[in-house]
């Protein structure tokens, strides 16, 4: 359970503008309405996506010429200078009369070839399957990856960038460009089993979708093998037709069985497949996993089913004998990190808890620790990579509190470290492979982000996006930025809290309050970076008389292990107990209509919103839960049971937990929006919670989004969605 997350470097969004001259134009702002900011593009971001060299001296990027075909363009990186490398209006298959649009694209290695992604669709969260091509720069020339039937997914040059593998139907192949000749390297590939891909329930926790690699000669593909024929399908009702269709989705709830996991390793010129040895436990994940640096032997992390202990493993590729040379383990959980080779895969970094807070460490690669490289007290919470010629590691990190995410620097050896990044706010970058220069996104909270280029010791090259109409649009606005504060809870234990007020705010009035809320294990809603279109839909309700706050109760994430995992197996426990202190407190402010508290979240934040407000007594006189989960042993197994354990481990802790315990206790108004496609958090969830609603006679609010996912997105839906909130919220808070 997670928010929607961006796809890769090279994924490139339709209305991308290229460079900051764009941005600078525009004109007086518009209102702020919901049909503004969800129903037309008047504040929308004009950031650029850049896709580096491998020298770092330059970086590629799309733009649309008048036609609507993707040019692909070569930037100087000190410069700006632009040169044009690909015509989009020249992508045009062989039968075909208009072009291909380009969605994704990636280099071969010495930069000749072009292999493009295009006519995708969604498969779960993002949309990863469609058709490649491969665009020859001498011969100008496109060619179709495969002539044969079928999407394919994740296509990947060989290291020489003479062959293209893929995925198809759950079955891995690879296509032979001089020739064209296609070569399945798996065949059972079913409904079943799946070769190079994964399954719901990896994709969705474990962020898993390109699952195999090619080897660094060329000559192995190793790949991740699951065998879901163990997890039931969970039906979702699709009613668009005169007769309502059943859609399965193989998804594992909680203490049932997962997909069985294997990793093979193929041989392109014989076929012959390698099975790595993952030990005797069959209930296990494999998280990550690749070639380690050379093309005999690849690494790998075994995460247990309680996920609580995490080993990385080195296996041989020939004969897939594996041993465990580092081990990460907790007596709660351990976070999912993967390792960062370095020094031609003689050294590698690794993330961990196992001293209180995420720490950067450095290890042999036989697993021996070699030091902490980062000081403690603080949680590392991005690491970017290390510029090997200088022995510098570049990472983000809660130094300056929970609430700054500043760009550091430290020595290998553990020394020097220091700030690169100089503004407060929250700091991204991107550094080109040779971490002589990176592109910084910089924001803080009511300022929109601007992109800029710098080199590694933080000094300016030159902008990038000013994101100046955005910029421009808020600002005429004249809002007041959020306030960040300190709320008490229960024991005493200060959460970090910002409020939004009225532009016009009077201290010796009173408002309305309308808590947001996620509160999930290592979240966090309250930092110092812009919110997007859901704080200028914040801001409005501001406009309209409201207090707005958002409070991060024990549990959320950048303040140490002992804060985030103090919610093992209870989840909700500790974090209503927060989010009704905090409601408390508020009523206790002057400005405050104690009585007009109102509280909403969506995903966590629904399961949140529902639980609290059937617990909170009446301190709410109104709750918005979109999307929640009522009842964990509803919810999917790696998520789930990374927190609580199973329910047969942990019986009365899913008791507690469930929204669905308290419905007898509603007071107050609520309302409960739900999609029917959901496959995340199955609409069930909130089935159960209407079941229990019922027979206890209380009366609720109820919107349902006919086949909507769990982003109840598309076409005027948003628009719908934000509407309906607002009208409700006037209505009963």
């Amino acid at each position: 359970m997670r928010p929607p997350r961006v796809g890769p470097c090279v994924a490139l969004a339709a209305a991308l503008l290229f460079g900051a001259g764009l941005a600078a134009q525009g004109g007086s702002s518009p209102p702020l309405t919901v049909h503004t900011i969800w129903g037309t593009s008047a504040f929308t971001s004009d950031l650029v996506s850049v896709v580096w060299s491998s020298d770092g001296k330059a970086y590629t990027a799309l733009d649309h010429d008048s036609s609507g075909a993707t040019d692909l363009y070569r930037v100087d990186a000190l410069t700006g200078k632009r040169e044009l490398l690909l015509r989009g209006a020249d992508l045009v298959p062989a039968g075909a009369r208009r072009p291909i649009a380009i969605e994704e694209y990636r280099f071969s290695s010495d930069g000749s070839q072009l292999l493009i992604f295009t006519n995708s669709v969604r498969v779960w969260r993002r949309n990863t399957a469609g058709t490649f091509y491969v665009w020859s720069f001498a011969a100008k020339r496109l060619t179709p990856v495969s002539g044969k039937p079928g999407y394919q997914m994740f296509a990947k040059f060989s290291p020489d960038g003479r062959k293209v593998a893929f995925v198809r139907d759950h079955n891995l192949y690879v296509t032979e460009l001089a020739t064209g000749a296609e070569t399945a390297l798996t065949s059972d590939g079913n409904e079943n089993i799946i070769n190079g891909t994964s399954d719901w329930v990896y994709e969705e926790e474990l962020d898993l979708r390109d699952a195999f690699r090619w080897s660094p000669d060329g000559r192995r593909i190793a790949f991740w093998r699951l065998d879901q024929s163990a997890i039931r399908p969970f039906y979702l009702l699709n009613g668009d037709s005169l007769y309502s269709q059943l859609v399965p989705v193989r998804y594992p709830k909680a203490g049932t069985p997962n997909s069985q996991v294997r990793i093979g390793v193929v041989e392109l010129a014989t076929g012959r497949a390698t099975w790595i040895d993952l030990g005797s436990d069959k209930d296990i994940y494999v998280a990550a996993m690749d070639f380690a640096g050379t093309p005999d032997e690849i690494w790998l992390t075994r995460l247990n089913r309680r996920q609580n202990r995490l080993e990385l493993l080195l296996a041989n590729a020939a004969t897939g004998a594996a041993r465990v040379i580092m081990t990460d383990a907790d007596s709660t959980w351990v976070d999912a990190h993967e390792p960062q080779w370095i020094d031609g895969g003689r050294q590698f970094l690794f993330v961990s808890e196992r001293d209180g807070y995420a720490q950067v460490y450095l290890f042999q690669r036989d697993g021996s620790l070699v030091r902490r490289v980062t000081p403690g007290g603080w949680d590392v919470l991005q690491l970017y990579g290390v510029d090997e010629r200088a022995h510098v590691v570049y990472l983000t990190g809660a130094i300056d509190g929970p609430l700054e995410r500043p760009l550091l620097r430290v020595g290998l050896d553990g020394t020097g470290l220091a700030h690169v990044s100089a503004e407060r706010g929250t700091h991204e970058a991107e550094f080109d492979p040779t971490f002589q220069l990176y592109v910084d996104t910089y924001s803080r909270a009511g300022v929109p982000p601007v992109e800029s280029l710098r080199r590694a010791d933080g000094t300016l090259v030159r902008g990038l996006a000013a994101n100046a109409t955005l910029a421009r649009a808020v600002e005429a606005l004249g809002l007041r930025p959020p306030e960040f504060l300190k709320v008490p809870a229960a024991d005493g234990v200060e959460l970090n809290a910002w409020l939004i007020k009225p532009k016009d705010f009077d201290p010796a009035k009173r408002y309305p309050l309308l808590l947001f809320v996620y509160g999930g294990p290592g979240s966090q809603t309250v930092t110092d970076a812009w919110g997007g279109a859901q704080y200028l839909w914040h801001q409005m309700l501001a406009q309209e008389g409201y207090l707005v706050a958002s409070v991060d109760n024990r549990g959320t994430g950048a303040r140490g292990a002992r804060f985030k995992k103090l919610t093992y197996l209870h989840l909700g426990r500790y974090e209503s107990a927060d989010q009704i202190a905090a409601a408390r407190w508020f009523a206790g402010r002057s400005y405050v209509t104690p009585d007009r508290i109102g509280l909403w979240g969506w995903s966590y934040g629904g399961y949140m919103a529902s639980r609290t407000m059937l617990l909170s007594g009446g301190v709410f006189r109104a709750a918005l839960a979109v999307s929640p989960v009522t009842d964990w042993r509803l919810y999917d197994t790696i998520y789930t049971e990374r927190y609580m354990r199973t329910p047969e481990d942990n019986a009365a802790g899913y008791t507690e937990s469930a929204a669905l315990s308290y419905a007898d206790s509603l007071r107050g108004s609520f309302l409960l929006v739900h999609g029917t496609g959901d496959d995340n958090v199955h609409f069930q969830n909130s089935i159960r919670l209407i079941e229990r609603l019922e027979a206890a006679n209380k009366q609720f609010d109820l919107r349902i989004y006919p086949n909507k996912t769990h982003a109840i997105a598309g076409g005027t839906t948003r628009e719908n969605l934000y509407g309906l909130f607002t009208a409700w919220l006037k209505r009963v808070l």
